[in-house]
């Protein structure tokens, strides 16, 4: 048998997954423990480094340290953001691509092309597969932004086949995670929407994604490349940069050694906030030979960290917004990346998004790792895949079935009391069937297909009258204005809009049902069949 995995290839961190007997998928952990492997190579003298020992080369060896690269792949050297580089070596013009000059010794320098880079980078995750594993890597599945463009694809496709790697698929970053997510809870079933937000270290995705009858449909995405947990960081360095400033008098920010001390050492930080309430950071020598200890409580990093947090749930209300949806709409936030575990994210969404809308954060019970979901996700995809020929996966990543077409309006039927019944769920995926059972009067029955759209019905309750004081209370002069505003209450209604079939089933039987099915075939050609509940009973059907 053949081993495919998949792997996360992200901007700042990479993660690779396997998928196991039991339809789910580990990850892999590499050579030195670590799951997620910072996406860093770093050279000194002849010898190379990756993951966490390249990082670890930021302080003392910069120039020939790579980060941040993913971007920079299939993308002119004159549309990149050279910011995404960070403290490491800087990306040149060569030739109207990325490259990078690495000093290897006084006398040698190496000049490597982005594509070189990200081969080299795939390939020490090969390896780290491998040697987990124990046989040869056959192929794989990579996660991908939503907005990676065909060029980027193609030049991803050739660095990790030039890695050793058949790519068998490149699959949305979001659809990943969010198959991972799904498969873990048994939920891939249910009809649900979907925000997936993903905060990464140096970037924001989100993807607004419709689950019917099993097939995800992404309705809607959004990108920030500036928005993600480095922000965070930047924000709580600030913080102890000021408290090293007051009781030293002396900046760390203007010297590259101390910034890049302070910046690992507040990401440790971050990290042991996101579990308890409170951490200490200690920094030997961090400027002008003093020594800095500190210690902050998870109300103070709240604060430092407050305007990113505030940024980032404006970044999912607007994905929403921009899909053309209320938060009533949504069923589930899943969230995605190293910075969701970050406890204030989620308790902002929390606030903001009414109760009904469940937020799959670090802190849900048996959530996933959210660094974990799209490497998952990708091993999961890889396993579905594999027993497939290359045509087969051609042929079904073709745009027209990769862009799912999908219903805008609800389809279904009017109750006794008026009220409209789904049978079809806007953003159902079509070719698509689906049926429900009504009760229905004896004799003839006449059903009529409504076609719906949703919307928002606000109802206001006034607050209940306060019994009056007596007239000698000394409160009584004060009032809460607040107790007595009204509260309003809001609910998703589905409006009919307009009928577009009408059948009759006759002679009903006494206390019968009918069963009435909804068919759009993948022309999308619209049927309705109407039936008594009952073996042979006759089929009554109209076409639309």
């Amino acid at each position: 048998m053949s081993t495919v995995i998949g792997i996360n290839f992200g901007n700042s961190a990479s993660s690779i997954a396997v998928a196991t007997a039991d339809g789910k998928a580990d990850i892999i952990a590499n050579q030195d423990g670590e799951r997620s492997i910072p996406t860093a190579l770093a050279y000194a003298g002849e010898d190379e480094y990756y993951g966490g020992q390249a990082l670890a080369q930021l302080l003392r060896n910069p120039t020939n340290t790579i980060i941040g690269f993913r971007d920079y792949l299939g993308v002119p050297f004159e549309k990149i953001d050279p910011t995404s580089a960070g403290n490491g070596a800087k990306p040149f013009n060569l030739d109207g691509k990325v490259g990078y000059k690495i000093k290897r010794s006084e006398d040698k320098e190496e000049i490597l092309t982005i594509d070189e880079v990200v081969s080299r980078h795939l390939t020490q995750l090969k390896l780290s597969a491998e040697d987990f594993i124990g046989s040869s890597i056959d192929g794989v599945v990579i996660g991908i932004p939503t907005n990676f463009n065909e060029e980027q694809q193609k030049a991803l496709v050739a660095a990790s086949e030039k890695a050793g790697m058949k790519v068998l698929q490149l699959i949305k970053e979001p659809s990943a995670a969010l198959l991972a997510y799904t498969t873990n809870v048994n939920e891939l079933a249910k009809d649900k929407l979907y925000v997936v937000a993903d905060f990464g270290g140096l970037r924001s995705d989100a993807a607004v994604i419709a689950v019917r009858s099993g097939i995800m449909t992404i309705l809607e995405t959004a990108h920030d490349y500036e928005l993600g947990g480095a922000k965070i960081d930047s924000a709580l360095a600030e913080y102890f940069a000021k408290e090293f400033e007051k009781k030293f008098k002396s900046n760390p920010r203007n010297n590259h050694k101390s910034i890049t001390k302070l910046q690992a050492a507040t990401i440790t930080t971050k990290k042991t906030l996101s579990n308890v309430t409170t951490a200490t950071i200690s920094i030997d020598s961090l400027n002008d030979g003093y020594d800095f200890h500190s210690t902050i409580n998870r109300m103070r990093f709240d604060l430092a960290a407050r305007s990113v947090a505030s940024q980032m749930t404006t970044f999912v209300e607007n994905i929403v917004k921009k899909a053309g949806y209320d938060t009533l709409d949504i069923d589930e936030i899943l969230l995605v990346g190293g910075t969701s575990f970050v406890p204030k994210i989620a308790a902002n969404l929390e606030a903001v998004f009414p109760e009904s809308v469940k937020i799959i954060s670090p802190a849900t019970p048996k959530a996933i790792d959210p660094v974990d979901l799209i490497a998952r996700g990708a091993a999961l995809q890889a396993s579905m895949i594999e027993s497939f020929d290359e045509a087969e996966v051609k042929e079904a990543l073709q745009p027209v079935i990769v862009n799912t077409p999908h219903l805008t309006k609800a389809l279904g039927i009017l109750d006794a009391e008026g009220k409209f019944v789904q049978i079809l769920r806007s953003e159902a995926a079509t070719p698509v069937r689906r049926s429900i059972k009504v009760a229905a009067p004896k004799g003839d029955a006449l059903i009529s297909i409504y076609e719906a759209e949703r919307d928002i019905k606000e109802t206001t309750v006034e607050q209940a009258p306060k019994e009056e004081k007596e007239e000698d209370d000394e409160e009584s002069d004060w009032s809460d204005d607040e107790d007595d505003e009204p509260e309003i209450i809001r609910e998703k209604i589905f409006v009919p809009k307009a009928k577009i079939a009408d059948l009759v089933v006759k002679d009903v039987s006494e206390g019968a049902t009918i069963e009435i099915t909804i068919d759009i075939n993948k022309n999308n050609e619209l049927q309705v069949f109407a039936r008594e509940d009952k073996p042979d009973a006759t089929v009554t059907k109209v076409k639309i």
